[in-house]
């Protein structure tokens, strides 16, 4: 979902997604990409051909199979993908991440660490304190992160929801007076 437009023609998350459908080649992935857009990063990430790896291979040599993949595709790409990232960056104004789904696992290639400031209460900065002297995070930073990503994947049926949610108040803003 598109949270914020950004640039004169940054337009809805369906231009968005449709502009990327389109510039995208066809014989990149086996399946429409995935693509995610928030206020700082439009994330492309789509799906390889399966792996020519035995049902009953050991998980490392599955592993090993997988990062092989990810990275020859990688290679094979650089330059087109660097020039449609930069036609999307002129246009959307957000810079353009990259990754694929190689049989079940998630490669990404480059990704946006952006800062995100926020004022924390005694309590909370307790929790990230205990965190990164029990050795699970380097830092509060680091701390805030796996918290944000452990929420995100316990719950990603309500943030779905709340996702829905939200497309539709955008449609009903969209339908508003035109004031």
């Amino acid at each position: 979902m598109v949270t914020e437009a950004r640039g004169a023609d940054a337009g809805s998350g369906d231009a968005l997604r449709g502009w990327f459908i389109r510039r995208v080649p066809e014989t990149w992935f086996t399946g429409t990409p995935e693509i995610v857009a928030d206020r700082e990063e439009i994330t492309v990430v789509g799906p390889l051909d399966d792996l020519d790896v035995p049902d009953d291979a050991p998980p490392a040599t599955r592993a090993a199979a997988v990062d092989g993949r990810a990275r020859r595709f990688r290679e094979e790409t650089r330059e087109h993908r660097i020039e449609i990232a930069r036609e999307a960056e002129h246009k959307f104004g957000r810079k353009v991440s990259w990754g694929v789904l190689c049989g079940d696992r998630k490669v990404m290639f480059t990704t946006l660490s952006a800062p995100v400031m926020t004022r924390l209460r005694q309590s909370e900065r307790r929790v990230l304190d205990t965190l990164v002297d029990a050795g699970v995070a380097r830092s509060r930073s680091d701390a805030l992160a796996w918290c944000v990503r452990l929420v995100g994947e316990h719950e990603e049926s309500w943030l779905g929801q709340l996702r829905d949610a939200l497309r539709r108040v955008e449609a009903v803003r969209a339908e508003g007076p035109q004031a």
